[in-house]
């Protein structure tokens, strides 16, 4: 009724599975635990109690304002693209003439291309969700951080609390736009479906291992860990 063969069935399933199996490794397992963002996790912690000892927090606030300008153009990027989804479904009756003449498999019908259209809607709009709740959570450990008290000989553990509290929403606000950025990745693989199951399945598997070196191969995890390579 939709128009999808088989081979179409069995792309959009495996990178599915790519994409939450990817999420549950890098999230759930103890395997997850030694991934760059793990690693980075570590410094949010320690750069919130490095915070403490410092009357001055000029540099804090400048590296946090960096953090939510980032998050901030990403969500606005969202959003773009979001435009230019819709923009596509407009444009069905002008397209489909020209995926007809790609010599990749049957052409797709009206509704099979309306259906991946509004696919790669879904997966912006949740990146635009995930950054924009990435900004607001920066926005809280804005006002953590505010309300993390000048170090003095008497209120040291209450200090170092409340910069673990800012360390741990840092932590948080990390983990979304990581997940927001992870649907912008996965969103270049989900192209291929316009023009094959086959590339689809191929681009999936791409965007994985890249995404996976990068967390657990890459000169970034070695300089973390302060392992670089010789």
């Amino acid at each position: 009724m939709l128009g999808f063969t088989n081979l179409d069935y069995a792309a959009l399933a495996f990178f599915l599975i790519a994409w939450f199996g990817y999420h549950a490794a890098l999230e759930l397992t103890l395997a997850g635990q030694k991934s760059l963002n793990k690693v980075m996790n570590q410094y949010r912690y320690r750069w919130m109690e490095q915070m403490v000892v410092r009357e001055n927090r000029i540099v804090d606030t400048t590296i946090l304002a960096s953090l939510m300008n980032g998050t901030a153009f990403f969500a606005s990027t969202s959003l773009i693209a979001i435009g230019g989804v819709l923009a596509l479904l407009r444009s069905t009756d002008a397209v489909l003439p020209l995926f007809a003449d790609l010599p990749f498999g049957e052409p797709p019908t009206r509704i099979a291309w309306d259906v991946k259209v509004g696919g790669l809607a879904v997966i912006f709009v949740y990146a635009f969700f995930k950054f924009a709740w990435s900004y607001r959570l920066f926005n809280y450990m804005a006002i953590i951080v505010g309300a993390v008290p000048v170090l003095t000989d008497g209120n040291r553990e209450e200090a170092l609390a409340v910069a673990r509290q800012a360390g741990a929403m840092n932590a948080v606000a990390g983990k979304h736009f990581n997940r927001g950025q992870r649907a912008f990745f996965f969103s270049l693989a989900y192209l291929g479906w316009f023009v094959s199951g086959y590339l689809f399945m191929a681009a999936t598997a791409g965007v994985l291992i890249v995404m996976w070196r990068r967390q657990f191969l890459s000169d970034a995890h070695d300089a973390a860990l302060r392992q670089p390579h010789v």
